[in-house]
């Protein structure tokens, strides 16, 4: 045989030996792969909530055990109560539980690391909900768009009250959502300062976006300016309800935002004490979270998971990568449209608990 010929035939055997390696590295994935894969009803599903205090947080609670009871999975919920060290134990509770996936509202969005790490250890991505996880390994954000609920805060509020003095109540400084709204507040107050036109008199963090807090800076605000304000800016419908307390004790009644649609700030906007407030359609926000999660742990593509009728993958940074996130829009609520947006269409409140303090000859017509 010529060296050519032997040559021919061992350049044909690696050849041969490298094609079957790859078949069996390909065909040897497949079970590793399917093995990784659950049914759905074999799948458990962990939900930490930094507090309950809010209508909205108990609803989407509700609404998490609504789909995994109509599923057949089990889901497992925790609420820190307000205690940043609480939801990191928590956590670790849930883990310990053999959880396959963590649905995370961090309480303190620069505090939650540990809880990220740990999981990651455990083998458990971690979606963070609503609240951005930040300078950590976060796997994926769902959330709203945080910096155009500021802008139709503020928004709400100039058109009603183009000058004057005004108070700024900002949220919970600790939660990066309030400085995302703050910053969309900002972007339209700051033409209306630089022109001289409004005036801020007070500008306050409120701590845990506690109401009290609102009502006690609103007061010192009132104070300051001698009862003297023409539009408050409050960054949710719990702040807003705090300021206008305060309002209301000196027989006031000026143009106020709010956030998240809640019944009672529903209930002012029908009365004419509340100007208006941003909707978060929390079904859909709720769906696309549980859609991710289950994508998750049954080992289907996340980034086909989620319908796209209910908002877009981008992504985000938390100062310490790039996250796949998944955002929901917002819509802008006031006495107008109310009725046929929060009641008609999407059920979120009924007629009769929203107009229950107005007289019935002013209800909607049906």
């Amino acid at each position: 045989m010529s060296k050519f010929s032997k040559l021919t035939g061992l350049f044909l055997a690696v050849v041969l030996v490298l094609l079957m390696t790859v078949g069996c590295s390909e065909n040897a994935s497949v079970p590793e792969t399917e093995g990784q894969a659950k049914d759905i009803k074999d799948i458990k599903i962990g939900v930490s909530v930094g507090h309950t205090q809010e209508e909205r947080w108990q609803r989407e609670i509700d609404m998490f055990k609504a789909y995994a009871d109509e599923h057949g999975f089990e889901l497992l919920v925790q609420s820190a109560e307000n205690n940043a060290q609480k939801q990191v134990s928590q956590c670790e509770n849930l883990f310990n539980q053999g959880i396959d996936v963590l649905i995370l509202q961090s309480l303190d969005a620069s505090a939650v690391a540990p809880i990220i790490d740990t999981a990651h250890q455990e083998g458990i991505p971690v979606i963070s909900y609503d609240r951005f996880a930040m300078n950590c390994d976060l796997d994926y954000y769902i959330t709203f768009d945080s910096y155009k609920v500021g802008v139709k805060q503020a928004t709400f509020v100039t058109e009603k009250a183009p000058k004057g003095n005004y108070i700024w109540l900002k949220g919970a400084a600790e939660d990066n959502n309030a400085h995302l709204v703050a910053a969309g507040q900002e972007s339209v107050l700051k033409p209306y300062v630089d022109r001289g036109d409004i005036n801020i008199v007070l500008e306050q963090w409120c701590k845990g976006w506690d109401p009290n807090e609102a009502l006690k800076n609103t007061e010192n605000g009132l104070t300051s300016a001698n009862n003297d304000i023409q539009g408050v800016i409050a960054s949710n419908d719990g702040t807003a309800g705090g300021a206008i307390q305060a309002l209301a004790a000196q027989g006031l009644n000026v143009p106020i935002s709010g956030q998240d649609a809640d019944l009672a700030a529903c209930q002012r906007i029908v009365e004419g004490k509340q100007t208006g407030t941003v909707y978060k359609p929390l079904a859909k926000l709720n769906l696309a979270a549980i859609e991710l999660a289950v994508a998750l742990a049954t080992g289907q593509d996340p980034m086909t998971a989620i319908d796209s009728s209910l908002g877009e993958w981008t992504k985000l940074n938390n100062n310490f990568k790039d996250v796949d996130s998944f955002s929901v829009d917002v819509i802008a609520i006031d006495k107008d449209n109310l009725y046929d947006i929060i009641i008609a269409q999407d059920k979120f409140h009924s007629l009769e608990d929203v107009y229950k303090n107005v007289p019935k000859d002013q209800w909607p017509a049906q």
